[in-house]
């Protein structure tokens, strides 16, 4: 039988998250425990707790990958129309929500009072709102600060739809996809120099 082998501490943190994401996505975040988290990743306890020390900080950083993740992969290109990029932005993050329910969850509701994940996701809506608002065809600066109120209330919306959508699934996923995406565009139209549709 061969020895372990040994990683260094960047790979070693990349195991332990991969395998902290799996878990969190599987079960409820209860239901996780940092011993199976190390028994998972075959390292001791104390090497998980050298990383990690807690659940808490686990799941953070789990869920701090997945939101880097998420705002990579979301494409706001100026060559695509505006539905275009929404119908894109929301298909990433509902392959991530289905994919990982449990984790979700565990962020807003489980741990929806909890200053480090609500950083997280406050981050990510506003990193969200500012690529959308240079998107979008403003027809003044006066405009701007309209617009950035609508783009924050519809992120919350969306979430907040999201999220009891995977409690109770009320709707196909495409129908919550255009739904999210229609209530935006429906919102944007008075506000913007030309139609956000495209009509």
């Amino acid at each position: 039988m061969s020895p372990r082998q040994r990683l260094t501490p960047a790979d070693r943190r990349a195991q332990l998250l991969a395998v902290g994401a799996r878990l969190f996505a599987a079960r409820p975040y209860d239901d996780v425990l940092m011993e199976e988290v190390a028994q998972e990743a075959g390292v001791s306890r104390a090497l998980l707790y050298r990383h990690f020390p807690g659940k808490h900080a686990l799941f953070a950083a789990v869920y701090q990958q997945a939101a880097d993740r998420l705002l990579a992969e979301t494409r706001l290109a100026p060559a695509d129309s505006l539905v275009e990029q929404l119908v894109q932005g929301m298909d990433v993050h509902l392959d991530y929500f289905t994919a990982n329910r449990n984790a979700v969850l565990a962020a807003n509701r489980v741990l929806a009072g909890d200053p480090v994940i609500q950083s997280i996701m406050t981050n990510e809506l506003d990193a969200l709102r500012a690529r959308l608002l240079a998107a979008l065809p403003l027809p003044d600066d006066s405009a701007r600060e309209a617009v950035s109120a609508v783009v924050k209330s519809w992120l919350v919306f969306v979430q907040v739809l999201c999220v009891d959508w995977l409690i109770r699934e009320t709707c196909s996923r495409p129908q919550l996809r255009d739904i999210c995406v229609g209530s935006l565009l429906g919102a944007l139209r008075p506000l913007l120099a030309e139609d956000p549709a495209g009509a």
